[in-house]
This record gives structure tokens, C-alpha cells and sequence, in this order.
């Protein structure tokens, strides 16, 4: 029987930015919950929940100091269970976040394993003698800025922390940690969570012999010094193999479970997501940032898509174009002077013409743009030390607009911990139900549509051989051919067909015969009962 996860369509939930349910100016489990009919309305079959867990919120929750626990910001295990019920009743599993690779520097293991070298937990993470010269072990440097080691004074020995210093890596080199965070991942299993997210899964093992990184191929010095490295030693090593294959192992002993793992890598992404979930002992499904940066050209959707099939035709992938840590797609991809209700529509329809399974993020559904938050509203202080070159994360984590006449948007009756802004308020959901020309209307017809099409959810893809800026894709199940074709530019472009092809479901287009005028950003979708051969027209036809 076809796995459920391979056809789901996942809603991303942050939960500090959804509702705020007690005035506190903070999202909350008994606020996802009240919304929860929502998520269902748009098709989607599950909810990924970013932390929720006990934590002091260094990097926002991404800093557990309790697997176990529920953090007193979002609520009380009563909440999430109450939550977990109500997501079931709905049809929607639960995914969960895991940061298994980093702790908080305040979780129990970590106090203990600093306190000296000989305690029960001194192996626990990764620590390593100063040079001779009191200096780091090596050049590995933190995505977050600086060297990332930390002297502590106790052991007089270095920690590596690849995020903050308050994120100290567990060592996956000790069997005990393993098992300890198998425990913890056991815990939500019988709890009945549908599956994990796991954060940052190629940096769970790093080199044993700490050898240094070498130098990436740059031309151009990076805002980032992170970049500047090529992270050989510090994260996807050989023997992360053995670790995934102890996480499947885990899940499944239990029924219609999955995990879905991010991989951060540069240049290695769509190769280490193929490696990782090729045969059945590994992930079930990984993504990458492949598709969260500001490339939207055609020959970037079809190569990286094609290569992961390519390496892994037994693997499978997960894509999404937004979610909590990069700029929202509408405004990485809208030109200056561009509206972006175009942009947000084709984008769901062009997500769902792609094998695998979707991720969408919230507000994503309302076309929802990057928040301009100020040096002094600033909540994303991880990456305070890039500003203004980078402005940190806080841009698409604003909180969930609800009602555009209510005060802060409807999430919360105090302040926000983020503000919510007019732009963002104007895209509010209740200015958009009822609207068939909405985003959110779009949302819902381009989910319903991949729900009804066994080309979309089950069928090949073939990419059609076009010039940029269009993307056009067969998808074939059985005897039914399904044409998707993408303007992925500002500017119209005109196509010629051979063959017979109709169009259905959702699309911006005119068509005249054998002729096929996409307006700025216009696709279509044409169902056939064999291949159409398509071909681009010289621009000015469609003017």
C-alpha cells in the first residue's frame, strides 16, 4: 500500500507566530488549535509544528533544554494533547520538529557533561583540547558568525557549537547519546505524533580526527565567513549513515510513521537528500534550501529535480519554496514594481506539478510578503552580527493575520512579540474567504486539483526541453498526459502546441487554437491522451 506521506501536502506552523490564545502577545498550542479548521479548509493533509519544547529561547525554541517537555510559552502537555486530538479528528497528522544535533547549553546533559572530564555525561558532546597556543582545535567556524568553539573554564576544554555558543553539539560519536535521544523521540511516537522534522540532519557526526575545513571556491569574499569554507569535516560525515538507519529503525516499529529531514548543505544539497533516503533504512524523505533561495529559473527547477530522481529513484523528496528561516518566496521572487497576487498563484500551482511530497509555510496561503521589521524590533538576534547586510529571519516569522480590521491583525489582543504591519494586515484571511480571485482561493483550488489528478500525485515527470523564462513538465500515469507549463518571468511569453490538449483546473492563460499566450507569470495545465510537442513563439505574437 502507497505511503501516506509520499501524496501529503504539509502545512508549516511556527508556533509563537500563529495565535496567541491567553494575551501574552506569543502563539500557543491552544491557539493552533482554535485554527486548526483552517489548516484543514486548504486541502493540506498535515501540520509540521516547529518547537514547542522547553527551551530558553536563544534561537527561538531551537535550543532544547527538554526534549520531554513543553515549554510554558506555548502551554501545557494537556494542550498538546488536546491539539493532537483535534489535528486527528480533522484528518490532519502531526509532525514534529527534533533538533537532535545541538541541545541548550541549560539542558541537565549539558550541565553535567561541563562540570568535569570524568562525570557519566563528560562524552556526551563534543569537546576537545585548546592548541597549544590556547586557540580553537581547528577553523571551523559557526553558521551564526565566529569560531564554533567555546572555551569553558571548568573542563578547560573547547565545546563546538555549529549555531550559538548556547546550542553545544551532542557527539553522535557516543552511543549513549544516540540511545538518549531515541528515548526522547520514543516518547512522541506513543504519544501518537505522525512523524519528526528533523533539523539540521547532516550535522549530527562530525570528523573524529577535528581536521580543519578547507577553503570553499569563492571569488568574492561572503557576508557570511561560513561560506568561506567548504564544511568537510564539520557535518556529513560517512557515518551519519549509521545514525538514520538507527532513527528508522525506531520509527518503524510503529504503523504509517515518517521523518522528514533538512538538509544544510551548499553546492551537495539534491546529492546528500538522494543519499539519504535511498532504500527503505533510511529517511523517508528529505528537502533541502535548494528551492528557499532567490533562483527561479526553469533550468533550476528541472536540474535539481531530475538530478535528485536521477540519484535516487527509490528516494523521495520533499520541496518547498518558504518556510521560518529565509525570506518569503513572493518577495525573493516578485521584480520592483511587480504585484505579487501573481506571483503567490503560480507558485502553488507550480509546487504542485512537482514529484514528491509539498511543504507550505504559513501566511504562504495568503500571499504573504517579508515583514520590514527595524534594527529595533529585532527578535532574530542569532544573526544580529550580519546586520544590515543581512537582516536575520524575523522578516517572514511576523505573526498570522487573521482579520485586517482587528488590532495586530487578530493574533493576539497584546502586543506581538513581532509586529504585524499594514502590508501584512491588508492579506489578512478574512479579507480573502469568499474571494474566488484570492490567493487563498488559489491555495485551495491548485491542493484540491493535485488531489484529484493520479498524474500529479502518482504519475512520471518529464521536464520539456524549452527556453527560459519557461518551465513545462509532463506528468503520466498510465495513459493520461498531463502538460503543466510555467511563465516564470514579468513579461509575456507566447507558445505553439501540436496536438490535442485541454485545458483543466487552475491556470492564467489565452489560448487561440494551436497558439498559447501566457501573460507575466500565466501557466496552464493541458490534459491529454499523448505527448504535445510545444515550442516558443517570438514575443511580440502575443502583444
Amino acid at each position: 500500500m502507497r505511503e501516506w506521506w509520499r501524496d501529503a501536502v504539509i502545512y508549516q506552523i511556527y508556533p509563537r507566530s500563529y495565535q496567541d490564545s491567553d494575551g501574552d502577545g506569543i502563539g500557543d498550542l491552544p491557539g493552533i488549535t482554535s485554527r486548526l479548521e483552517h489548516v484543514a479548509s486548504l486541502g493540506v493533509d498535515a501540520i509540521w509544528l516547529s518547537p514547542f519544547f522547553t527551551s530558553p529561547d536563544a534561537d527561538m525554541g531551537y535550543d532544547v533544554s527538554d526534549y520531554t517537555g513543553v515549554s510554558p510559552l506555548y502551554g501545557t502537555m494537556e494542550d498538546f494533547d488536546a491539539m493532537l486530538d483535534r489535528a486527528h479528528e480533522l484528518g490532519l497528522k502531526v509532525i514534529i520538529d527534533q533538533v537532535l544535533s545541538h541541545s541548550s547549553i541549560e539542558h541537565p546533559w549539558f550541565e553535567e557533561s561541563r562540570s568535569s572530564r570524568d562525570n557519566p555525561k563528560a562524552d556526551w558532546y563534543v569537546w576537545a583540547d585548546p592548541q597549544r597556543d590556547g586557540s580553537p582545535p581547528n577553523n571551523w567556524l559557526s553558521i551564526f558568525g565566529g569560531s564554533a568553539w567555546e572555551f569553558d573554564p571548568r573542563r578547560k576544554q573547547y565545546y563546538l557549537h555549529n549555531f550559538l555558543k548556547e546550542q553545544p553539539d551532542l557527539n553522535f560519536h557516543n552511543p549513549e547519546t544516540v540511545d538518549a535521544l531515541l528515548e526522547t523521540m520514543e516518547f512522541w511516537l506513543k504519544k501518537g505524533v505522525d512523524g519528526f522534522r528533523l533539523d539540521t540532519v547532516n550535522f549530527y557526526v562530525h570528523d573524529a580526527q577535528l581536521r580543519s575545513n578547507p577553503p570553499s571556491d569563492w571569488t568574492k569574499f561572503p557576508v557570511n565567513p561560513y561560506e568561506a569554507q567548504d564544511q568537510l569535516y564539520s557535518k556529513t560525515q560517512p557515518e551519519n549513515i549509521a545514525i538514520l538507519q538507527r532513527l528508522r529503525a525506531l520509527t518503524d516499529k510503529y504503523d504509517a510513521r515518517m521523518m522528514v529531514g533538512e538538509v544544510g548543505e551548499m553546492g551537495r544539497q539534491i546529492d546528500i537528500m538522494a543519499e539519504y533516503t535511498t532504500g527503505d533504512d533510511r529517511l523517508h524523505m528529505a528537502y533541502s534550501f535548494e528551492f528557499l533561495s532567490s533562483d527561479q529559473t526553469a533550468e533550476h527547477f528541472s536540474s535539481r529535480i531530475s538530478r535528485f530522481f536521477a540519484k535516487a529513484p527509490e528516494g523521495w523528496p520533499c520541496w518547498s519554496f518558504s518556510n521560518h528561516d529565509v525570506s518569503r518566496h513572493v518577495s525573493r521572487w516578485t521584480q520592483e514594481g511587480e504585484p505579487t497576487e501573481p506571483v503567490a498563484k503560480q507558485a502553488i500551482a507550480l509546487l504542485t506539478s512537482f514529484p514528491g511530497t509539498l511543504g507550505i509555510y504559513q501566511g504562504e496561503e495568503l500571499g504573504q510578503t517579508d515583514t520590514e521589521i527595524l534594527f529595533e524590533e529585532l527578535q532574530d538576534t542569532a544573526n544580529i552580527e550580519f546586520w544590515p547586510e543581512y537582516k536575520g529571519r524575523d522578516g517572514c516569522r511576523s505573526p498570522m493575520v487573521w482579520s485586517a480590521q482587528a488590532e495586530h491583525g487578530g493574533f493576539s489582543d497584546a502586543k506581538p512579540w513581532l509586529p504585524v504591519k499594514p502590508e501584512q494586515a491588508a492579506r489578512a484571511v478574512d479579507r480573502q474567504e469568499g474571494d474566488e480571485g484570492s490567493v487563498l482561493a488559489a491555495y485551495r483550488e491548485a491542493l484540491a486539483f493535485r488531489k484529484e489528478r493520479d498524474e500529479l500525485r502518482l504519475g512520471e515527470a518529464d521536464f520539456i526541453d524549452l527556453p527560459e523564462p519557461v518551465l513545462g513538465l509532463r506528468r503520466v500515469w498510465g495513459n493520461a498526459h498531463l502538460t503543466a507549463l510555467f511563465n516564470l518571468s514579468a513579461e509575456p511569453q507566447a507558445l505553439s502546441l501540436i496536438g490535442a490538449g485541454t485545458p483543466v483546473g487552475p491556470g492564467l492563460f489565452e489560448r487561440d487554437g494551436a497558439s498559447l499566450d501566457l501573460p507575466p507569470r500565466g501557466f496552464v495545465f493541458l490534459e491529454s491522451q499523448g505527448a504535445l510537442t510545444v515550442t516558443l513563439r517570438e514575443v511580440e505574437a502575443a502583444t
